[in-house]
């Protein structure tokens, strides 16, 4: 029998509709993850999330959503975005094989990883390749695809192959993306007074305790400024999405903006390596709340340079990095 590969590209997850249900559903299983939420005693961390966070920020949370859905296609859009990551991926890969099957899983919500990866089973694959969307290193997303995959597998007889990309955080084609989206915002809308490089933030206690994530996000970071000749005052690196009391990596998103805008700084760009689509995140939490907090500071230009999406330079990197995998 010919050999055959699958191909599982995977991210975060999303609500199946900006509902207050929907949404609830999907920060219950989120948050319920010990990976994302690491609580010093569970029971009170549950009694916490069950009674408290999820009767609240659903509601919030579904406005945001409400104002993002449907902006890539008919739903949410990371899913709508990571479909045409992989309509892409497979149009690059098919013109050198013809024993490929692609498949899209969430880590939360639908299309699960668990569904993904029977389809790619039951179709016949010897050897099964995952590449995570999260460039860098993470426990609380790629050691937490890593788990639902494992989990998944642990009971397959005759399993095929699993390949399993950890990052791709300093890759040449991924870095080459994402200097050529900011140059190319930058022809349209003129070099800033700083380049704000964000990232999600993690709290600073697994940074502690070994998560290799902060390191990544500096690595990259770096490899960026120098592929832009950006000198040091050209740019900064901060982390987004901070939640809860605990102390999180620094420095924040939101206080640097503020800052900046309160130094005199009257242009910013910001972009978000991290994001490899455009979501909540970036399309809310950057382009609408964080531009909110640069204007009202005293800041005169703010724009927000889109995530790679399904750039054609992008979907190259994904492909090539794929196909190192494939042989």
């Amino acid at each position: 029998m010919p050999s055959k590969t699958g191909i599982l590209l995977t991210n975060l997850g999303t609500p199946k509709s900006p509902s207050k249900t929907d949404v609830k559903a999907f920060l219950s299983e989120f948050l319920s993850d010990n990976r994302v939420v690491k609580p010093k005693n569970k029971l009170i961390w549950w009694l916490i999330l069950n009674l408290i966070i999820l009767n609240t920020r659903p509601k919030k949370s579904a406005i945001n959503y409400a104002k993002i859905w449907q902006r890539f296609g008919p739903g949410s859009p990371l899913l709508d975005i990571t479909n045409l990551q992989l309509s892409g991926v497979k149009k690059v890969l098919s013109k050198s094989y013809d024993n490929l099957t692609f498949e899209v899983g969430m880590r939360y919500g639908k299309p699960s990883i668990s569904k993904a990866l029977r389809n790619l089973k039951s179709s016949g694959n010897n050897k099964i390749i995952i590449l995570p969307l999260y460039p860098q290193n993470a426990g609380a997303t790629t050691l937490s695809t890593l788990d639902a995959v494992n989990y998944e597998v642990k009971s397959w007889v005759d399993s095929p192959e699993i390949i399993f990309i950890n990052d791709y955080h300093n890759n040449t084609g991924y870095i080459n993306s994402l200097a050529s989206s900011i140059t190319d915002h930058q022809k349209l809308h003129g070099k800033p007074d700083k380049l704000v490089i964000s990232f999600h933030g993690m709290p600073k206690s697994y940074i502690d305790n070994g998560d290799i994530y902060y390191d990544q996000c500096l690595n990259t970071s770096q490899i960026l400024a120098n592929t832009l000749n950006l000198l040091s005052n050209e740019y900064c690196v901060t982390f987004q999405s901070i939640f809860g009391t605990e102390e999180w990596i620094k420095p924040y998103t939101e206080d640097t903006l503020k800052s900046l805008a309160l130094d005199g700084l009257k242009h910013v760009q910001v972009v978000c390596p991290g994001f490899s689509a455009d979501c909540l995140e970036t399309l809310e939490e950057i382009d609408i709340e964080n531009r909110a907090y640069f204007i009202n500071a005293g800041g005169k230009t703010f724009s927000y340079i889109p995530a790679l999406n399904d750039r054609s330079d992008h979907i190259l990197a994904l492909s090539d990095i794929i196909q190192s995998k494939i042989v």
